[in-house]
């Protein structure tokens, strides 16, 4: 085993790794990082990205020009595929073809199959959120309560993987934000548990001339898509002792309070992978507080006596290639005690971001813990089997953190000195 500069040993010397969806923004995020890796000595993935090959898939495949002017360090590495990835019979056999020692899934393929896949080979995989091709093709069966349904459909299999090694939804949320959670609750002594715990987002990018904007259509810094699943396709879902549980309320018709110090805002409860993982494995109640930009927030509201007319409007993501953005991305979580409140959160500027890495801040975001779980799948000793980023923190000894910090590197801690209570009290419905 070759040691490398982090003192991590590498298992090999010759890595393959494959991309599925990489014509989308976040491989774009994860594609930039891979290029200052493979430049940077002391970056712990350095003698693995100087000399992999990099299999890029999507269906709607960029050109090879594009992707070598956008990560120049990597241009003679990468070989691309344009194919459906319903097509397990022809991803199987490109696995173990190009000998693939482990996958990110980036893809909105089926999130079972892709692993099934990965399982029969017997590699590594990681991926940024559940997806479910029968759950999207079918949305009139499982309006309300989608995101329910796709962990119902994982954790049929989850368990019974035993020959590939995978990390679940390993973005920024999910992904960094359990591991926030976990450096809060490092310094909890057994007697102050927390009640509560929400994660956060207050994202106001918009493009820095607002006259750019057209007036009805929506503006997301990720996929407007998913982003709508989420805002108007499902109902406001909460975690109580382990189990979820739900609104019967239009997600933007309820707001709830959030205190970060100085910081406050007020977010819409949305369904979110990581508030599920979390409170299962620990008894308090969890929600998912979002703020996205005024001009999308005011459309739905404009639209909430029949929000289905906005899937007819034009959807754009904010992308700073287009023109200049403004404003930032907070994501955080916020621990809720009964005397009290602790909370911790990255905020990432579009500006600064975009000037060294090609991307809005949101995508960045997510590239980082991408990047950290990729980090673990290559460099740490995981024993084979399936992963919420939640159950690796807890059950497995991984250098999560020291990977996630390489690029994430400002986080803000610190605590209310008292608190706004559980979500029936730290919320509005504007409906009344």
């Amino acid at each position: 085993m070759n040691k490398t500069k982090w003192g991590f040993g590498l298992k090999k010397q010759h890595y393959v790794i494959t991309i599925l969806g990489s014509a989308g923004g976040v491989a774009n995020g994860i594609l930039s990082i891979l290029n200052k890796s493979s430049i940077n000595q002391n970056d712990p993935l350095h003698h693995i990205m100087s000399k992999c090959e990099i299999h890029l898939i999507d269906y709607e495949q960029k050109d090879a020009i594009t992707y070598s002017q956008l990560f120049p360090q990597l241009k003679g590495q990468f070989i691309l595929h344009k194919y459906d990835l319903k097509d397990t019979k022809q991803f199987i056999e490109h696995l173990k073809k190009s000998q693939t020692d482990v996958v990110i899934d980036l893809s909105w393929a089926d999130t079972v199959d892709m692993m099934k896949c990965c399982d029969e080979v017997g590699i590594s995989y990681v991926n940024t959120a559940l997806e479910n091709t029968m759950i999207d093709e079918n949305e009139e069966l499982y309006e309300g309560f989608g995101l329910i349904e796709r962990f119902r459909h994982l954790e049929k299999y989850k368990d019974n993987f035993s020959n590939l090694t995978a990390i679940i939804g390993s973005g920024m949320n999910p992904g960094v934000v359990q591991w926030m959670v976990h450096e809060l609750l490092k310094t909890d002594s057994p007697e102050n548990k927390p009640i509560g715990c929400y994660i956060v987002e207050h994202d106001n990018s918009f493009y820095k001339n607002p006259k750019l904007a057209k007036k009805d259509t929506i503006y997301t810094t990720w996929s407007p898509e998913c982003f709508l699943d989420e805002a108007i396709l499902s109902f406001p879902m909460f975690m109580q002792h382990h189990n979820p549980l739900f609104f019967y309320e239009k997600v933007y018709d309820l707001e709830f309070k959030v205190k970060l110090g100085d910081i406050e805002f007020d977010g819409c409860l949305m369904p979110h992978e990581e508030v599920y993982t979390l409170c299962k494995q620990y008894d308090m109640e969890g929600g998912f507080l979002y703020k996205v930009n005024e001009h999308t927030t005011n459309l739905i509201r404009e639209n909430i006596k029949d929000v289905d007319k906005l899937w007819n409007h034009e959807m754009k993501v904010l992308d700073p290639n287009d023109a200049p953005l403004s404003g930032k991305d907070l994501v955080g979580v916020l621990l809720v005690y009964p005397n009290k409140e602790r909370y911790m959160y990255n905020v990432l500027s579009n500006q600064s971001i975009y000037s060294e890495y090609n991307t809005n801040a949101t995508y960045f975001q997510v590239a980082c813990g991408v990047y950290a779980s990729l980090s673990v799948l290559l460099l740490d000793n995981l024993e084979k089997g399936a992963y919420y980023v939640d159950e690796l923190l807890i059950n497995t000894k991984n250098n999560f953190g020291k990977y996630l910090t390489k690029y994430m590197t400002e986080f803000v801690t610190g605590e209310n000195e008292q608190s706004d209570g559980l979500l029936h009290q730290r919320m509005k419905n504007l409906r009344k």
